[in-house]
């Protein structure tokens, strides 16, 4: 299964993509989708730059799932609905490309990566670059996208162990504490 993972942001945008084979794990790709209010974009050319740049992704590895990140609200509202957006134009952009769609908080992420639920970044860094057995450490938006491809690796793989034991299906809604696919 190849799955793509979506670290959204209105500047910096994270994906990785991960193959996953049971437990194994091998790294894909990874990058950043960016862009600058300072360039003289407006929000608009903005999303249309992440909508763009994911449809690109998507179409280069053709990924057969997505996880993208849960987004809570910030101090800062109008930073959270901007944020909002973004996310917003990343769920839309794998839709539309076809892909079913799982989603997962910071929170899940971390425990999944580190087993620690309030990791730092550094830490999820570097235990990304341990599991996928990297030469060096992603930047931080591609290391949580690339978490969010472990997250849901880990999940799939448990969803199918429940399946295949138990007579009754498991729900894909919010099937791991929280977390929606769709």
């Amino acid at each position: 299964m190849r799955i793509l993972g979506i670290d959204p942001g209105l500047q910096n945008t994270g994906f990785g993509v991960v193959d996953a084979d049971g437990p194994k794990l091998q790294y894909v790709a990874s990058g950043t989708i960016k862009t600058r209010p300072d360039d003289g974009a407006l929000l608009p050319e903005r999303l249309g730059v992440i909508f763009a740049g994911i449809t690109e992704v998507v179409k280069r590895y053709q990924p057969d799932v997505a996880a993208c990140e849960i987004v809570f609200v910030n101090v800062n509202p109008q930073a959270t609905l901007m944020l909002g957006q973004a996310r917003g134009c990343c769920l839309t952009a794998l839709v539309a490309s076809g892909l079913p769609v799982s989603e997962y908080t910071a929170l899940q992420l971390k425990k999944a990566v580190v087993g620690y639920g309030k990791a730092a970044k550094p830490q999820v860094q570097e235990m990304v670059r341990r599991l996928l057995q990297l030469p060096g450490l992603p930047g931080k938006d591609a290391a949580d996208a690339l978490g969010l491809c472990i997250t849901h690796a880990q999940v799939a793989r448990t969803t199918a162990a429940i399946n295949q034991v138990s007579q009754l299906q498991a729900r894909t809604h919010a099937a791991y504490k929280g977390g929606r696919s769709y």
